[in-house]
């Protein structure tokens, strides 16, 4: 099937009409980057697991009603009308458009280097980049996009690939960057052969398919923390291009990324066997369990079970799967909180092969991915700041007093606890900004963490945990 006609659509960034605040955000943004130095042929080594079966997954449990705090509340707000508005904008359609696009170019092999519209990795790029660029005209200054260019020498052969980035710029000053991030390139069996089909459907067409209607449909609005989104090249190398875009552009612009999601293979919801879990979705990061990677894996947890009951994010006790090395992963070694969404019911026996093909892909999981995704980044972005200042005081009769500042446009607080021996967090929900309780003691908790509400019903981003001492 020949791949659908591409329009690159040559836009100006000083037509943008943004105000003077916009402007200086997007002046911080899009300094140059810096080329990458060329890296080793092979790609880091990982120090194998002892199996190759899933790792076993994180719990949740809920808090009786006689284990509460006497404050606690019934939600006061159970639904978020505009984000369940927002939801019914992803479509099906324009998914599967992308996922066969991408599968059309044959292969996408850092290597597959051709000056032809319709096959290889510069194919790919240009697709992409005509993709944003429409965003963009049609954003009304909202989203603009860029490139970052980088050297690397593989297989004997040196290219310069690109990273593709689109930004939009949020109109809260110091609410912090929210990277959306999905590799774009493919490989077979053999990661130096640029020759074979490598169509890449599933791994990672899906996760650039996600990443391109999320910013299309986020980019139709402003948002309170800025947005940026990533196509990486060369992560079937070694992560080449997440490390290059990591060091050489948020690390050299002191970029203040709050959370970075990695989206790699969110297509399918059954598995070589003909089961079908089309109901949950993997989540990695970097532990221990009170790393920041760690930290922002439970509060996306919480975030799905408060507004995507039907799709559970399902917290892994790993950083990633068996001898895998996703885009996140180099942020998490840079220090920021970073995460990859990845499908229940992989099949590595299609992975990397010229099996990966779309008829692995089935639409209504897709839909359902994007949305949850969808839901993440809209709390992180647009949802109130977390508390702070954060203090916990003895009341002398058994319990605790936890207290915090007050936060404006908040009208009701979440308060997360992590019990002993669990890596995800229990809730219960406040309407002041204090809160006693017997539970706050290391015996019953061993940190916790507090988001706003706001009167729509929206939660923001978990502050960061506070641990709990004697």
């Amino acid at each position: 099937m020949p791949p659908p006609h591409r329009y690159i659509i040559i836009y100006s960034i000083d037509r943008l009409r943004v105000s003077s605040f916009f402007l200086g955000v997007v002046l911080l943004v899009l300094l140059p980057a810096c080329t990458l130095a060329t890296p080793n042929e092979t790609p880091p080594s990982l120090v194998p697991r002892v199996t190759d079966t899933l790792l076993p997954t994180i719990g949740y449990a809920t808090l009786r009603p006689d284990e509460l705090p006497t404050q606690a509340a019934t939600p006061l707000h159970s639904s978020h009308d505009e984000l369940l508005a927002l939801l019914s904008e992803v479509e099906s359609d324009r998914l599967i458009i992308h996922v066969d696009a991408l599968q059309n170019f044959y292969t996408r092999n850092i290597n597959a280097i051709s000056s032809s519209l319709n096959r290889g990795i510069n194919a790919a790029f240009v697709y992409i980049q005509s993709q944003f660029q429409t965003i963009q005209t049609h954003s009304q200054g909202r989203f603009i996009t860029t490139e970052q260019a980088f050297s690397v020498t593989w297989n004997g052969i040196r290219s310069t690939p690109k990273n593709i980035i689109g930004i939009i710029p949020g109109i809260e000053s110091g609410a912090g960057v929210i990277v959306i991030g999905a590799h774009y390139d493919s490989r077979n069996a053999d990661p130096k052969d640029a020759t074979h089909y490598a169509p890449g459907a599933n791994d990672n067409g899906s996760g650039v398919a996600a990443l391109i209607e999320l910013a299309r449909i986020l980019s139709a609005r402003q948002h309170r923390a800025t947005i940026l989104f990533v196509a990486f090249s060369a992560e079937e190398e070694g992560r080449l291009g997440s490390i290059a875009v990591v060091k050489d552009y948020f690390q050299a612009q002191h970029i203040d990324v709050t959370a970075m999601l990695d989206l790699d293979i969110i297509g399918s919801s059954t598995d070589g066997q003909g089961r079908v879990n089309n109901k949950q979705i993997r989540l990695f990061s970097e532990g221990p369990d009170g790393s920041p990677s760690r930290q922002l894996s439970r509060s996306i947890n919480l975030i799905g079970l408060d507004y995507m009951p039907g799709m559970e994010i399902v917290i892994q006790e790993s950083d990633d799967r068996t001898g895998s090395y996703g885009d996140h992963l180099s942020f998490s070694a840079a220090g920021y909180a970073a995460v990859r969404f990845t499908e229940m019911n992989e099949e590595p026996q299609r992975r990397h092969t010229e099996r990966d093909t779309i008829d692995d892909v089935q639409a209504d999981y897709l839909v359902s991915s994007t949305q949850t995704i969808l839901t993440v980044v809209t709390v992180l972005a647009d949802g109130p700041q977390p508390p702070r200042n954060m203090t916990l005081r003895d009341n002398g009769d058994g319990t605790r007093k936890l207290v915090w500042e007050p936060m404006p446009n908040a009208t009701s607080y979440v308060v997360a606890i992590r019990p002993p021996g669990l890596a995800a967090y229990q809730q219960f929900e406040v309407r002041d900004n204090f809160v006693d309780w017997a539970g706050f003691v290391p015996e019953r908790t061993v940190a916790l963490a507090i988001a706003s509400k706001d009167a729509s019903g929206l939660i923001g981003s978990f502050s960061a945990e506070y641990l709990i001492t004697p």
